[in-house]
């Protein structure tokens, strides 16, 4: 049985996943083309986690050593670093560290539409690598104002968390924002 939507609902829905998988398309284009991420972004664990630092950048330089707060491509404004839990699309606490319910239907509408597609990931896991067309659409939007920071940022955090995985992206997190990961699970990181 299905329920039906209001037509203005499914259209923020739409928006919604759009601006995510935008997003999520620019990060995986900046991993898989920074050395030290063997050409792919490699597993939904590391996926979330760095994620997590390109919507929280005023954090990103808390938790990787080799990224300066000073560092432009970040554009933190004084407000950012004041209040670096007041973003634009919070994440939620979850087992593992911070998470997104959106991940499988972003992911799933970037393969389906032929921007991003499935490569052997370490250990088994599943890698994320964009396709010619995802590239392309990547440096279009990167190249666009309104995309540009979120590129620059994916680009700055791809190259300060170079040879790391994501399970060692989870434990700086957790070692560096350890008062931000003590809630209860299910609630939104703020």
């Amino acid at each position: 049985m299905s329920t039906s939507r209001d037509p203005y609902e499914l259209a923020l829905l739409r928006e919604d996943l759009a601006y995510h998988q935008a997003r999520v398309l620019l990060l995986v284009e900046a991993v898989s083309s920074t050395p030290g991420h063997s050409g792919k972004l490699d597993g939904l664990t590391k996926l979330a986690k760095l994620d997590f630092l390109l919507r929280y950048p005023a954090l990103a330089p808390t938790v990787l050593d080799a990224l300066d707060p000073a560092d432009g491509r970040l554009h933190l404004s004084e407000e950012d670093t004041v209040m670096p839990t007041d973003v634009e699309a919070p994440m939620t606490r979850y087992k593992y560290g911070p998470w997104d319910d959106k991940y499988y239907p972003v992911v799933g509408a970037l393969i389906g539409r032929g921007l991003v597609r499935y490569a052997r990931g370490r250990r088994g896991s599943v890698a994320l690598v964009p396709t010619p067309e995802g590239r392309r659409m990547a440096r279009a939007m990167a190249a666009s104002d309104a995309w540009a920071e979120t590129s620059d940022r994916s680009l700055a955090i791809a190259q300060a968390s170079s040879g790391l995985t994501g399970n060692a992206l989870k434990e700086l997190i957790y070692q560096r924002l350890a008062g931000l990961m003590d809630r209860p699970y299910r609630q939104v990181i703020q």
